[in-house]
């Protein structure tokens, strides 16, 4: 059993070591698609490093559009951004103009274009799902509108990506309203063999075969790829595009301008500084007041703040001052859990128990409370996400993943490697988990 935890506190260090390293420098394998973005490529907010300020014209052939309509075009356009991972944002609506206005932020690892960072947010104008005219082609051979609409953006209730059971491969499930899905099965009943061809406003999307005729509400969209990877974000990408761009009116950007971040990169240094001076102190703390648990926890607190970095680069959320705020509070957790255990660990010791009997004991007995405590913690974080929009969002975000990933490092990953030292005879001293001398009871 000894050396069965010898083994994992190995293979516990070496991913520790892997983790941080690919949250230094990012990694990459030759010969294969395939990378991993490092803390270069985390997306910044626009209070950290600036981004593009966007104006968004309502155009409609029957008059103005409605306060209810603006509301209802500004909540499309948030769920686009969302599906993008852009949570710091901030959307207006300007009913006596008839526009929205969108500020997001620079995306990384470009250089700054406004035309180019307004493509972040996708195309945010009018669905539509047309039959084709085959001799009806671009020069790349993309379809061109035909007005033969057979659905609108409005008449999809939801889109997301889904995994064909049967086949494997990554499709897109659509779900319309009761009058759309006659109007489809209509549609498909004529055009089995035939694509229907999807647009915002006039510009080419996709293209899929219609298999078979469709007579219910739900339907689905396959990839034209066999690359399982490629297929899987073209899923994403296409039900995103589909479920953000259900908006009642066409909408036009007339004015795109680039804004100064409000702190700058010399205040983000200052920040990264102060960070790295403050979990120097914890380090310091933790070695000096519980010695050699302290000094473990160090290193499963390093491996909790790389893979933090590697999701947020990973999945391009969005980090703001909120988010780091989120993330720092987590740290702040689990330092504490680990606390509560070594608090326990050395109640035990001081009533005369051996060191591997005070272990588990003190788990056991911390279990609870650091259960509780994060259980809370997530809870109010998935509120301020489902309620919270923009940089409450990236806040609840940077939380909810810390505080999941404290959970798992003081519960697992800091007893592998405790279970494992005092396998060894030198380390199964009392003084070396922060008592002095043993005490009776």
């Amino acid at each position: 059993m000894k050396g069965n935890y010898m083994a994992k506190a190995v293979v516990l260090l070496v991913f520790i070591a892997l983790l941080a390293f690919t949250a230094l420098a990012g990694i990459g394998i030759p010969g294969f698609n395939f990378e991993i973005p490092g803390a270069d490529n985390v997306r910044l907010g626009t209070d950290i490093q600036g981004g593009i300020h966007a104006i968004l014209y309502a155009v409609k052939e029957d008059g103005e559009p409605t306060a209810e309509e603006l509301e209802a075009a500004k909540v499309k356009i948030g769920v686009r951004l969302d599906g993008k991972g852009i949570t710091d944002r901030n959307l207006t609506t300007d009913l006596n103009n008839g526009r929205i206005v969108i500020e997001i932020p620079w995306k990384t690892g470009a250089e700054f274009d406004p035309q180019e960072t307004i493509k972040d947010i996708g195309s945010t104008s009018l669905l539509t799902f047309q039959e084709v005219d085959k001799d009806l082609t671009d020069e790349k051979g993309d379809y061109l509108p035909t007005g033969k609409i057979i659905l609108q953006g409005t008449d999809i209730v939801d889109s997301k990506p889904e995994i064909n059971p049967e086949t494997g491969f990554a499709e897109v499930g659509l779900e319309m309203t009761d009058d759309a899905a006659l109007r489809f099965e209509e549609a498909t009943g004529r055009l089995v063999g035939e694509p229907i061809a999807i647009f915002m406003d006039d510009q080419f999307i996709s293209a899929p075969i219609v298999n078979t005729k469709i007579s219910t509400k739900f339907a689905s969209i396959q990839m034209g790829t066999r690359d399982r990877e490629l297929a899987s974000e073209q899923a994403k990408e296409l039900a995103s595009t589909i479920k953000g761009g259900a908006l009642p009116f066409r909408l036009e950007a007339r004015e795109l301008n680039s804004i100064s971040p409000m702190l700058g990169s010399n205040i983000l240094r200052v920040t990264i500084l102060a960070g790295l001076i403050a979990f120097i102190f914890i380090f310091l703390f933790m070695i000096g007041f519980y010695r050699l648990p302290g000094l473990i926890s160090c290193f499963t607190l390093i491996g909790l703040a790389s893979l933090t970095i590697l999701i947020m680069s990973w999945t391009q959320l969005t980090l703001t001052l909120p988010g780091i705020a989120g993330f720092i509070l987590s740290v702040a957790m689990s330092i504490d859990a680990n606390v509560l255990i070594f608090e326990r660990i050395k109640e035990e010791l001081r009533t005369g128990k051996s060191i591997a009997a005070a272990m588990e004991t003190g788990y056991k007995k911390a279990f609870t409370a650091i259960f509780d405590s994060n259980m809370t913690t997530i809870i109010a974080a998935l509120i301020l996400w489902y309620f919270g929009t923009g940089a409450i969002r990236g806040f609840a975000y940077t939380l909810t993943i810390g505080v999941l990933l404290s959970f798992i490092s003081a519960i697992t990953a800091t007893r592998i490697l405790l279970k494992a030292i005092i396998g060894i005879e030198a380390a199964r001293k009392n003084w070396l988990f922060g008592v002095n001398r043993r005490v009776l009871s």
